[in-house]
């Protein structure tokens, strides 16, 4: 899967897990949306987390909020990027199995990203039911940022439950896996390929230039030099400017022994 591959740069996201609270979403024999989307959403964030990226969460607990707050607290934290988890339901149980994913259009980074987390779904054994436009939606239609909602499987199929229960920590993976090969694919910096030159070391690129700052700060804790360059579309945490490339994989692996994602760029 993709989260053994290479080193992304950490982005903002705000992860949602659907319904909450009073309302359950969709329920069958017992079993509630809520509780299952839950448990799979601090579990995709766990594993984005350790990957370097800010996970920011609508949820933590058995609340409840409106998709439209949702959308707002999205706004108002500046992510990058906001995906929503949920299982699917139809009126008679049964009668259909599956991932589908959601977005506003069928265009951009958002539609490539929700290609890339049903491929991955796939790849664990659920039928890809494609993606669809759903512009009704207010988490997808109210979020500045792009936005896919995740059916995970339907909650009513008793063969996409038994799969969502035995593979779960596969599941997780797939998601985060294909979030992150959206992300790779966008925001890779390659490796520097020859010598001479200055090289410098980074930490991370955001959109959200508070994001780039908290950074900054928690290496500067650490006595490493920091600092932010926003000469380009985004804010990027770097150190140093060597023209000796040993000296930058020493800084490099600083950086990665203090527990943050780091590459050498020029």
């Amino acid at each position: 899967m993709c989260c053994e591959r290479g080193i992304f740069m950490p982005y903002s996201i705000m992860l949602d897990a659907g319904h909450g609270g009073r309302d359950p979403g969709a329920v069958y024999n017992g079993r509630q949306e809520k509780d299952d989307t839950l448990k799979l959403t601090l579990a995709v964030g766990q594993i984005l987390e350790d990957r370097g990226l800010d996970v920011e969460y609508t949820r933590t607990t058995d609340i409840y909020e409106t998709p439209v707050q949702k959308a707002r607290e999205a706004n108002e934290a500046g992510v990058d990027y906001f995906v929503s988890i949920h299982r699917n339901s139809t009126p008679e149980s049964n009668k259909a199995s599956g991932v589908e994913s959601l977005v506003y259009d069928l265009s951009g980074i958002k539609y490539e990203m929700a290609q890339d987390i049903n491929e991955q779904l796939e790849a664990v054994g659920f039928v890809n039911l494609g993606v669809h436009a759903r512009p009704d939606l207010a988490v997808l239609r109210r979020t500045d940022m792009p936005a896919v909602l995740v059916e995970v499987g339907f909650i009513n199929s008793d063969v996409d439950n038994q799969l969502f229960d035995e593979n779960f920590d596969d599941i997780a993976q797939a998601i985060a896996g294909g979030i992150l090969d959206t992300l790779e694919y966008e925001g890779e910096t390659d490796n520097v390929g020859e010598e001479g030159g200055k090289y410098r070391v980074q930490a991370g690129a955001y959109r959200n230039r508070t994001y780039a700052q908290r950074l900054m700060e928690a290496l500067m804790d650490l006595d490493i030099p920091a600092y932010i360059d926003d000469s380009g579309p985004f804010s990027l945490v770097q150190v140093g400017e060597y023209t000796n490339l040993d000296e930058a994989a020493a800084m490099e692996q600083k950086i990665k022994r203090a527990g943050y994602p780091a590459v050498i760029v020029r």
